[in-house]
Formats: C-alpha cells, structure tokens, sequence
C-alpha cells in the first residue's frame, strides 16, 4: 500500500514525520510517488496558532476531495487537543494522538480490519516517559533532524502547547549518539537538533543541555545545529562549550516574543530585554560572525501603541539575522485568552506590517555584511534559474552556480552579492 504525509508546523513535527515514515516503509508500505494516489494519507497537524488549525482543516478537505479513498490519519498536537468531532469526523478515519505515534501500524491494522474510525488519544501524565522514536529519511533534504526533548514546563500565558506535549521529557545521551552516528552513515553532512522546549533538555534525567550538544558534535563529523532556544538558558559557560566544536554551528534562534518588558511580563515570560540583550552581546563575542534569528508577536492582548513601539525599536537595534513576525493568536484553555485587552484583527495586521518592515531592515544589513566573506556552504537544491542553493554555518542562503554532483558536499564560497533575500558568491 501507498502512503503520503504531510507536515505542518515545526521542526519537531518534521523530525516525528520521519519516524512514522521509517515505520511504515518498515512494514512494507511504500511512499506515494507525486503523481500516484495514496493509500494512506498521514497528515501531521500544528496547534501553535488558530491559522496553523485553519491550515490543516482546509489540507484535510482538499485531500478528500481529490482522494476521495485514501485513509486519512490525523495527528500532531491539534490530535491531542482540538480534535472536534463536528468537524473531522466526516472527513478523517483515524485520529492518534501525540502519545501514540508508536503505534501506527497496530492503529492501521486495526483499521483495516473493520473499516470503523478509530480515535486513540491518551492524556499525558507527569510520569510520562521520553519516546524513542528513531528517524532516518528527511524525503531529499540533505539535514536531518534529530528530537532529543518533548514537552515543556513554562506555560507561557498565549501557549497551549503544554496541554498537547505535556511535561518536559528527555532523551538518553546514549541516543543522540546512535542516531547522529546513524544520520552520518546515510550521507547527511548536518543535523539539527530540536525539541519542543529544546533548552530544556535533562531538567528531568540529571543531564545538561550542554551534555546532549557536546555529545552530538563529537558522535560523527557532520554540521550540529540547533532549533529555536529559550534564551535565558544561554549563559556564557554553555555558550563556550558550543564554541570548542568547529562542526557547531553559530545560528542561535533565541525565540523574543516582545521586545517590550511589560509585555513580555504578561505573556509570562522569564526574561527581560536587558538579559535578552546581554545574550546576543554573549554569543557576538563568543563566536567569529553567528547570526540571530528570532520570533514575534504583535497584538497580544493589552499591547499599547507605546509598548508596539518599544518592541519594534529593541528588532531595530538587536540587528536580527531573520524574524518571523506574527500575530497573537487566541488559544482557548489558555491564561492570555481570558484576559482582558484583546485587540482587533486589523490592528493586528497594522502592526504585523510594520514589525515586518523592520525586520526586513535588519535582514538586508546582516546579508550586507556577509558579502566579501568566504563561507563553508552546504550545497542542497538547484532552482528553476540554474543556480544551487545552500547554507553557511550560520544559516545564510547562498545560490552559486556549481556542477550537480555537488549537491550535498560542503565547499568553499566566497560571497559576493545580495539582494536582500540572499547571498550571490563563487564557488574557491
């Protein structure tokens, strides 16, 4: 039988997309070509905002649209937590939670066997353990992902991720090293590890996040890079440790959310912008040319214009390598939907705009400062124009005209151009 998945969201979703793949390619179930119809249809869903939800809502109907047929399996976080029956249940057979995504094959079989739909979510428990899910196909991508965290204690008061991932969970060391071991033996020249609260790592197993990096850079010869970070769990010792390893590498996604202390106390966040900005200065003196990229959101509830304001100057004057800007986004269950000051969807794309304004200023300078250097580039994909694209240390996108068998091998570029999205260089 044929399967197809879809992953939405993040990349811990990506790294989970790719186990549920390795099982089933285990259990003799092959992936769907492009222009081949699926027998199963496995779509991995994003709860982190209502827009994610609209997404995958509107996914799941065209699919049965246009495959009438196929099986669909719907999971990820809005499985675990808004899996209205008033609007899945006539278009998805099976709902699996995030706790059973180990048991696919079982959920299929039973399927199978009685064509009824089958709903298995089970709620998460304090004594919940880490899953080892193993992955090693990422479809053509030449880095793998690699999720040594679930869950995550902050309950930040605009989050209802807490709910869908439950409570901080780790991985063994011993585990990192297999699957990164394992990601070097089948050609993969990075890997990024991530986790729903990544920083978080060995709060609950008496390890140190610093323990599971070091491991990781020293289980193979590959790139190491990390997903987004909480950033007051970047201290100059940890930061440091990090530096020592030259297949690190220094692209640091310290996640802002405002850049406003009073908003950022309601959100329930545990830093200010002071602290947040001795951070950055840290890794700009630790490390030769990182970049930094963040998240923010704009129009969270009770957000003055003044408060606005202070948030767009801190991204002006942080000099962000990237920003992903969005809109706050109610989420029933959580502290911040209930509270008072909610603002109009307009006024939130107002700000939307202008935040992105900013943020595209800060990502033209960084690029302007990238060009006269010469980088290692990881070759990946080649575009329509010809042109090969790929990705320095710390994450720029440089397009090089280069010979096909270069693609996933790292070579010496010298950057020469931007235009504002990307780097132009030559290959040395």
């Amino acid at each position: 039988m044929k399967f197809r998945i879809y992953t939405l969201g993040c990349k811990v979703n990506q790294f989970e997309s790719g186990a549920v793949s390795k099982q089933l390619a285990e259990n003799g179930y092959e992936a769907a070509a492009d222009n081949e119809k699926a027998d199963i249809t496995v779509i991995n869903s994003c709860a982190v905002t209502a827009a994610s939800e609209q997404k995958a809502y509107k996914l799941i109907r065209r699919i049965r649209r246009e495959e009438p047929d196929t099986v669909i399996l719907f999971t990820g976080c809005m499985a675990q937590i808004d899996n209205e029956e008033s609007k899945l249940s006539d278009n998805v057979d099976i709902i699996l939670g995030n706790k059973r995504r180990g048991d696919i094959i079982p959920v299929l079989e039973d399927y199978f066997a009685g064509r009824e739909k089958i709903i298995r979510i089970e709620p998460y428990q304090h004594c919940d353990e880490y899953e080892n899910l193993a992955a090693d196909n990422f479809s053509d991508r030449t880095r793998a992902f690699l999720k040594i965290e679930d869950g995550c204690n902050r309950f930040c008061s605009y989050c209802i991720i807490p709910y869908a991932r439950g409570r901080v969970r780790s991985c063994s060391l011993d585990y990192i090293d297999g699957q990164i071991k394992t990601f070097a033996a089948k050609g993969y020249k990075e890997a990024v590890m991530v986790g729903i609260n990544l920083s978080s790592y060995g709060s609950d197993n008496g390890c140190k996040f610093s323990d599971a990096v070091k491991t990781a850079c020293e289980a193979a010869d590959i790139r190491i890079r990390l997903g987004s970070l909480e950033p007051e769990s970047m201290d100059t010792d940890t930061l440091k440790i990090f530096s020592s390893y030259e297949n690190f590498c220094p692209q640091f996604h310290l996640s802002l959310q405002s850049g406003c202390d009073g908003t950022l106390r309601r959100m329930n966040r545990h830093y200010t912008t002071a602290e947040y900005e001795k951070i950055v200065s840290d890794i700009r003196n630790i490390f030769e040319n990182p970049s930094i990229t963040t998240d923010v959101m704009v129009g969270f509830c009770g957000e003055t214009e003044e408060e606005f304001a202070e948030s767009v100057e801190f991204v002006r004057k942080t000099g962000f390598a990237k920003v992903h800007v969005f809109p706050y986004s109610r989420r029933p269950g959580t502290a911040a939907d209930r509270a008072g000051g909610h603002l109009s969807n307009e006024i939130k794309k107002q700000r939307a705009e202008l935040m992105s304004k900013a943020a595209e200023e800060s990502r033209r300078d960084f690029l302007k400062n990238q060009v006269g250097r010469t980088e290692k580039v990881l070759l990946e994909t080649r575009r329509k124009d010809g042109k090969y694209e790929g990705y320095t240390p710390n994450y720029t996108p440089v397009l090089v005209s280069a010979d096909e068998s270069l693609v996933n091998t790292i070579v010496n570029v010298k950057i020469t151009d931007t235009d504002g999205e990307a780097c132009f260089g030559e290959l040395t």
